[in-house]
């Protein structure tokens, strides 16, 4: 299984700098090269064909190289690869533009034919010929894992915090697992419950309310905070030192979140493990935003709904497990009684069920 792991970058501030500097500067050559082409002569160049050029270019003006070939030839491939996802989401009818704002910085990448393993369990990255490689100390989960599983290495700026981290693509060789039951369970995802789950027998809700806790107090704070901020004069220092406190703040909620949404997630899937499922079924619930006006407060509960995060997470883990994910549509089905017997229909208020046929009593979240 392929999996992406992230830890500190402990190298020479200046160092980093350079190296993305250099890759950002490798992205907007090739972007302007093409642009220019395709606004004077109305052609399209192929990717290999505008690698070349810029190659020539940088060859004709002397340049020096800094990065290692293969991460020059990432930096290069990065605007075909986003001029081609940025034609996939048009075809699906998505407002998606080109990519054509020049990059100053850009994330460097390390292909795995520029990364080599040292005796001292270090992580040996290429630069070109000539300069010094870069070594990095690997966390400890990571130390015994043989050259081949490192896939991809990505030296990547954190906006929020103001520092660099590895990003490290690994291939453990480990095939998913397979599903040796054939039940199936259900998920609704909510807004106050993020997740309840039934197989027809038995049922469970995940409340998570922390989640919930951490939305409240961060729309709480930034209305207070935002209020001061409005008062401060933009670009004054003390404006710039409050800009600063809110994106530490909303950095550490957003590392709040994802560690709950994370253990909900697991939650699930353990549980359908349990229950010897080979399928998740799951409400689609992803366009329950699209022109709707709910209020204010309702608006910002489901703004801070984040479903797709938790949908996503489930996924892949679901995966893990030999486990397939399908989304079901969610017409009507909240108004239907679960009782077998019954299956009455009317439209309750609340977060309770209570069926005026049969008496079935329960959370409106496992219907």
């Amino acid at each position: 299984m392929i999996r992406t792991h992230i830890f500190a970058c402990n190298i020479d501030r200046k160092l980093a700098d350079s190296l993305n500097r250099e890759s950002g500067r490798i992205y907007t050559q090739v972007m302007v090269e093409q642009w220019r082409t395709f606004r004077h002569a109305g052609h399209w160049i192929s990717p290999r064909g505008v690698e070349k050029l810029a190659d020539f270019y940088d060859k004709q003006a002397g340049q020096k190289p800094l990065l290692h070939a293969h991460s020059v030839d990432a930096a290069q491939q990065g605007f075909p690869k986003a001029c081609k996802t940025a034609k996939a989401c048009k075809n699906i009818g998505l407002n998606s533009s080109y990519p054509h704002k020049r990059k100053p910085y850009r994330s460097t990448i390390w292909k795995n034919t520029g990364i080599s393993k040292t005796e001292d369990e270090k992580l040996q990255l290429a630069l070109a010929r000539g300069q010094s490689p870069i070594f990095i100390e690997l966390p400890p989960n990571l130390k015994n894992l043989v050259k081949e599983c490192y896939v991809e290495m990505r030296l990547v700026y954190n906006k929020n915090h103001k520092f660099y981290q590895w990003h490290v693509v690994v291939d453990d060789g480990m095939d998913s697992k397979v599903a040796s039951g054939t039940n199936v369970i259900g998920i609704d995802l909510g807004e106050i419950h993020p997740v309840a789950a039934t197989d027809g027998e038995t049922s469970v809700v995940f409340s998570a309310r922390a989640l919930r806790s951490v939305n409240q107090y961060s729309n709480k704070w930034l209305a207070s905070f935002q209020s001061k901020i409005s008062k401060k004069k933009k670009g004054s220092q003390s404006y710039k030192r409050m800009m600063a406190r809110k994106r530490k703040f909303l950095a550490k909620q957003a590392r709040r979140r994802k560690d709950i949404e994370q253990k909900v997630s697991r939650a699930v899937v353990d549980y359908a493990v349990e229950r010897n499922c080979n399928e998740i079924a799951i409400g689609d619930v992803r366009k329950v935003a699209n022109k709707c006006k709910l209020g204010k407060k309702s608006n910002q509960k489901v703004s801070n709904w984040s479903h797709g995060k938790i949908r996503t997470m489930i996924e892949y883990k679901a995966n893990a497990e030999g486990i397939s994910v399908t989304m079901v549509k969610e017409h009507y089905t909240s108004q239907t009684c679960p009782n077998l017997d019954c299956q009455h229909k009317y439209k309750p208020s609340g977060r309770t069920y209570r069926c005026p046929v049969c008496g079935f009593v329960g959370l409106s979240h496992l219907r």
